[in-house]
């Protein structure tokens, strides 16, 4: 067999073990993909809206920046999703803002600053509590002595749920029965009569919330969230403010005061500064078409979006903003 020959059946199987996956730790630097240019996005529960919104944003990625295409997968959110770009795992990762304060700042779940850097500031998250009727929860602090699911181990929803127990004077490891559940489990829990509340902080409408809600209709209602929000506010600062879940998102007979936090899209500092541009601009320049995957991409907007201290933008999408 001739040299020449060799070299172009290397070359062929060179080809076919990489678009059968394999290996990928050499094909990363920091959080980048380098010729093989497939993106992982880090998203949450199948049930939420980070891996909705993700699903549309891996379309969007593949149909217009030339040569990537991208993967939305399922996670545990926030804090798992902030690991997950700063090993290399994923390239691109949904977070809530105070979980990223956290990473910045080597606080929290965090022993140390994490090298990340924000595309965009998203959505709001709002807190959203549901109890059932006959646990009698009328607010967080009724929640002594009942089964509370507090979200995915390593997630935002838990960081934020451990929060409002105490700022309601619970310990979270004393006063409740705790379990740490995704938002699927956690509804079929409450379903089946296993929890008497769970804790979750997504977009709106949160498709598992929707399920329950309707599911379980007259049986399980939002706990208000007012009470509790001085104390979150002096404890962890203004990334948590006042919200409103609004009668029409879920068909309740009125409004429920809640707690919202920000959403990010981060990324590893290394990334290519082109393509963190790229990124933030496809956010905008197809914000249509994310808006039919979930309504919760129309609360993006360029005003806000290089709001994202105290994580820091990423050059390149800085440079997109201009």
């Amino acid at each position: 067999m001739t040299g020449k020959r060799v070299a172009v059946l290397l070359a062929a199987a060179a080809l076919f073990l990489g678009g059968c996956g394999g290996d990928r730790s050499a094909e990363r630097t920091g959080g980048q993909t380098a010729a093989g240019k497939r993106l992982s996005i880090a998203t949450g529960n199948t049930t939420g809206v980070y891996y909705v919104l993700g699903g549309g944003l891996a379309d969007q990625i593949g149909k217009n920046i030339p040569g990537y295409q991208a993967t939305a997968e399922a996670t545990g959110a926030s804090v798992e999703n902030i690991q997950r770009v700063v090993r290399g795992d994923s390239d691109i990762a949904f977070t809530l803002a105070d979980s990223a304060a956290d990473a910045v700042a080597g606080k929290g779940a965090f022993t140390s600053p994490q090298p990340i850097r924000a595309i965009a500031r998203l959505y709001d998250n709002s807190t959203q509590v549901v109890a059932t009727t006959a646990a009698g929860v009328r607010s967080v602090a009724d929640l002594r002595g009942k089964r509370v699911s507090t979200g995915s181990p390593n997630s935002g929803t838990e960081v934020i749920a451990l929060r409002l127990l105490r700022a309601a004077g619970l310990d979270p490891d004393k006063d409740v029965t705790r379990q740490s559940l995704g938002l699927p489990e956690s509804v079929q829990a409450v379903k089946d009569g296993d929890l008497d509340a769970l804790i979750w902080s997504g977009g709106l409408p949160t498709p598992g919330i929707t399920d329950l809600l309707t599911s379980l209709k007259g049986e399980v209602a939002f706990v208000p969230l007012d009470g509790v929000l001085p104390a979150m506010q002096r404890d962890h600062g203004q990334v948590y403010a006042a919200g409103t879940i609004a009668k029409d998102v879920y068909a309740t007979p009125a409004g429920v005061p809640t707690i919202t936090v920000p959403n990010l899209l981060v990324v590893h500092e290394r990334m290519d500064p082109v393509l963190a541009g790229d990124l933030a601009g496809l956010l905008f320049d197809r914000k249509a078409e994310l808006e039919k995957v979930h309504p919760a991409a129309k609360d993006i907007t360029r005003d806000n979006a290089p709001k994202t201290d105290p994580v820091p933008l990423h050059d390149g999408a800085r440079k997109y903003y201009g």
